[in-house]
C-alpha cells in the first residue's frame, strides 16, 4: 500500500481523524481504490493509534423520527474554534448549517457572528443553496429566534418566516436528538473540513471548502423501501418552496479599521472612503437585498456610498470623488527640492566635538567616587629623597 506512510504519520498527528476525511485526502493524492478497501487496509495494518478514553465511551437509545419529504430544515450555529487570525472573527468561527430532514441534504454558511442581522443573511445563503425552502424551520433556543425560557418565537423573527412562507419549531430543552440531522451533519463539518483547514486559508477559500463537501456528501447511499438510493436523489425528490427574489431587509451592521489607502473591507472586497478616515474606525451598513451599502462614521454620519459588489469577488470599488481627493492630498504633501544625498562624507563639526567633550566631562563628573579620587604625591617624593641620603652610624652618634 503505497499510501500507508501518509497515513500512519496523519494518525499519528491526528489520532481521531476520521477515516473519510482520511480518504479524501489520499483520493486527492492518486489513490483510486474503493472507500471499503482504504479502511479495511486501515484495520489490517492497525494504523489509527490506540485510545483508551475513546474505546471505553458508550452510546445511549435513540429514536428515528419519521420526516415527510419537504416538511422540514433543522438549522444550527456551529462555533469553530481557533480560527484563523486574518479571518477578523474571533477565537471562534461561525457556520450556519442548514439540513434537509427527510434526505438529509444539508449546506453551510461561514458568517462574521450570531447576531439577528447575520443570521437572517445566512438562512437566506444556506436555503438557496438548498434549492428552496422546506414548509417549517426548526432551531434550538438561540436568543435570535425565540425567548430561552419560553421558546416563544421573537416578534422580528416572526416577521421573518412571514416573509419566507414558513413555520418555526423550536426544540424542547435539552432535547438535541430532536434536531439529530443537522447535529450530523454539523459533526461531518467538524471532522471533514474544519479539522484540515490551513491558517492560510482566506474566508472565500474556506466557503469554497464547505461547499465542496456538502456536495460530495449528496453521495451518500440511502435504502428507502428497499431501493438504493443517494441524498442526492432523495434531496431532488423533495417538493421544496420557492424562495423570494430578495432576501429579508434585515440592517447588517459591522465595524471596520480604515486601510492606510483609505479603504474599508467587506465581504471579501474592498469600498473607499475620503482621505483623513486612515486608521480610524467606521461602521459598514447594508441592508440586504440591495444593491448599495453606506460607511458612516462612529457618530453614524455617512461618509461613503457604493454598490455592493459580489460576496468574495476581490473586487475594488472607489468613488471617483474620493480618488482625486486622494491623490490632491498625496501630491500635495510631494517637494520639488532636491533629495538629500546619503553618500557623503560628514566628520562631527566643532561645536559636535565640543558638545562631546561636554558630555565626557559631566560623565567623568559623575561616576565612580574611587575613580575621582586626587593623590598628593608631594608627601611620598620627600620622603623618597630623605631615604636617598641614609646617615652613617658615625654621623648617628656625633648626632
Amino acid at each position: 500500500m503505497p499510501f500507508l506512510q501518509y497515513c500512519r504519520q496523519r494518525l499519528a498527528d491526528d489520532p481521531h481523524l476520521w477515516a473519510s476525511t482520511l480518504f479524501d485526502e489520499v483520493r486527492d493524492l492518486g489513490y483510486e481504490g474503493g472507500y471499503s478497501t482504504f479502511t479495511r487496509a486501515l484495520r489490517r495494518y492497525q494504523v489509527r493509534p490506540h485510545c483508551e478514553p475513546c474505546h471505553a465511551a458508550t452510546g445511549r437509545n435513540v429514536a428515528v423520527i419519521a420526516h415527510p419529504p419537504g416538511e422540514e430544515i433543522q438549522f444550527d450555529w456551529l462555533e469553530l474554534p481557533d480560527a484563523p487570525e486574518s479571518w477578523g472573527v474571533g477565537e471562534h468561527a461561525h457556520l450556519l448549517v442548514g439540513a434537509l430532514a427527510h434526505s438529509g441534504r444539508w449546506r453551510a454558511v461561514l458568517a462574521e457572528s450570531e447576531d439577528f442581522p447575520h443570521l437572517v443573511q445566512a438562512l437566506d445563503q444556506v436555503v438557496r443553496k438548498l434549492g428552496g425552502t422546506a414548509r417549517r424551520w426548526r432551531f434550538d433556543r438561540m436568543a435570535t429566534v425565540c425567548y430561552p425560557s419560553s421558546g416563544q418565537v421573537t416578534a422580528s423573527f416572526a416577521a421573518v418566516a412571514k416573509y419566507y412562507g414558513v413555520g418555526v419549531d423550536i426544540c424542547p430543552p435539552r432535547r438535541g436528538n430532536r434536531k439529530g440531522v443537522v447535529e450530523k451533519a454539523n459533526h461531518s463539518a467538524a471532522q471533514r473540513w474544519w479539522r484540515t483547514v490551513p491558517d492560510a486559508l482566506t474566508v472565500v477559500q474556506a466557503q469554497s471548502g464547505i461547499d465542496k463537501l456538502a456536495v460530495r456528501m449528496d453521495e451518500r447511499r440511502r435504502s428507502v423501501d428497499g431501493i438504493k438510493v443517494t441524498v442526492g436523489e432523495l434531496a431532488a425528490a423533495e417538493m421544496l418552496l420557492d424562495v423570494p427574489v430578495r432576501p429579508f431587509p434585515a440592517e447588517l451592521e459591522v465595524e471596520r479599521t480604515v486601510s492606510p489607502q483609505c479603504l474599508v473591507s467587506f465581504d471579501g472586497n474592498l469600498y473607499s472612503v475620503p482621505p483623513g478616515l486612515a486608521g480610524t474606525q467606521v461602521r459598514v451598513l447594508h441592508r440586504l437585498g440591495e444593491n448599495h451599502l453606506d460607511i458612516a462614521t462612529a457618530g453614524r454620519a455617512v461618509v461613503a456610498r457604493h454598490r455592493r459588489a459580489p460576496r468574495g469577488s476581490g473586487q475594488t470599488v472607489r468613488d471617483a470623488g474620493h480618488v482625486l481627493a486622494l491623490e490632491r492630498e498625496v501630491l500635495a504633501s510631494f517637494s520639488d527640492r532636491a533629495p538629500c544625498k546619503n553618500k557623503v562624507r560628514r566628520p562631527p563639526s566643532e561645536a559636535a566635538r565640543a558638545e562631546a567633550e561636554r558630555l565626557r566631562g559631566q560623565q567623568a563628573a559623575a561616576g565612580d567616587p574611587a575613580e575621582r579620587v586626587v593623590i598628593d604625591l608631594s608627601h611620598y617624593a620627600a620622603v623618597a629623597d630623605r631615604l636617598r641620603t641614609v646617615p652613617s652610624p658615625k654621623e648617628e652618634n656625633t648626632e
